[in-house]
């Protein structure tokens, strides 16, 4: 209960903090909660709760661009309401991955499909300062394609591994000094994975022949994001993403002549920020399409990437 306390405390403070950075305007020239409407940005999920007996469907395409490769997707968000404080809900995912030199996609792919489930602990309150805060936590389930991929490496659209991933949200509103609103969202999650049983060619860079396995390292986060309420139909959102993923260990034998395990790698950790800019235009309180690109600089570990993405949010 001490921690729980502290919990709720410190996002009252944050949630005051952001409201104080932007300014406020008084009380009576100030936007509407009931005027504004919202689709959410593009990565961070939301802390409200689904009322009970209604559906939120969300389907995304997806282009990741970089360097000699495009991975086009799609994810869906289909969640339901099983209460007014729970939310459950499933991702699934497909995806066609074209790469330079003919190791791209043979066909359209399923990728690793989520469950998930959402605890709303409170609800905004805007006499205190009050955030939304939600608990939630997913299933990621291996049903993609990951290993004996041949001469189609881009036939990889799954990791191989069951990973669980841990989720505390929180979302407060703010009056901008010109009164109109500017919704936050902190969002942090701990993802952890157990370990995946790998042959042949695989996600993982293991080659024909390969048996052994992977063990995908940790991966924490932290999403800040802001929606502007420009209009009640326009919307503008950023999300600023932190990502540390720690390392990830493949161990195994490189041929089946092999007889003890003579492959050991270790990715050594990894670390990445993103950006990802939107416009959101709703049609009305229920329905709303968003437009957005996520941009992640190069590092050590990986090649920059460019993903413009265009949402449709419905809940009915």
């Amino acid at each position: 209960m001490a921690f729980a306390s502290t919990v709720v405390r410190t996002a009252g403070l944050l949630a005051l903090l952001v409201c104080a950075l932007a300014g406020a305007a008084e009380p009576s020239a100030r936007q509407s909660l009931d005027e504004a409407w919202w689709t959410g940005p593009m990565l961070a999920p939301s802390a409200g709760a689904l009322p009970q007996g209604h559906w939120l469907v969300e389907p995304y395409l997806y282009d990741v661009m970089a360097p000699h490769s495009d991975g086009f997707g799609s994810l869906t968000y289909i969640n339901y309401g099983l209460t007014d404080r729970l939310t459950i809900g499933m991702i699934p995912t497909f995806g066609y991955n074209r790469i330079d030199g003919g190791a791209g996609s043979s066909h359209v792919g399923i990728g690793d499909v989520s469950v998930q489930a959402q605890w709303s602990v409170t609800r905004f309150d805007a006499d205190s300062g009050l955030p939304a805060m939600a608990f939630n936590v997913q299933q990621s389930l291996p049903t993609g394609k990951f290993d004996h991929l041949g001469n189609h490496l881009g036939d990889g659209f799954g990791s191989g591994a069951q990973t669980t991933t841990l989720g505390w949200y929180m979302q407060t509103y703010c009056w901008m000094p010109n009164g109109r609103i500017l919704r936050t969202r902190l969002n942090f999650s701990w993802a952890f994975s157990r370990d995946a049983n790998i042959e042949d060619a695989s996600v993982y860079g293991t080659e024909r022949g390969f048996r052994g396995t992977a063990s995908p390292g940790d991966v924490g986060s932290v999403d800040l994001a802001f929606e502007y309420s420009l209009t009640q139909n326009w919307v503008l959102a950023a999300d600023v993403v932190y990502r540390h993923a720690a390392s990830t260990r493949i161990v195994g034998r490189s041929s089946l002549d092999a007889t003890v395990d003579d492959v050991r790698v270790d990715t050594g950790p990894h670390v990445s920020f993103a950006l990802a800019p939107a416009v959101e235009y709703n049609w009305n309180a229920n329905i709303g399409l968003l437009l957005g690109v996520r941009v992640i600089p190069h590092t050590s570990a990986a090649p920059a990437s460019v993903t413009p993405a265009l949402a449709l949010n419905m809940v009915f």
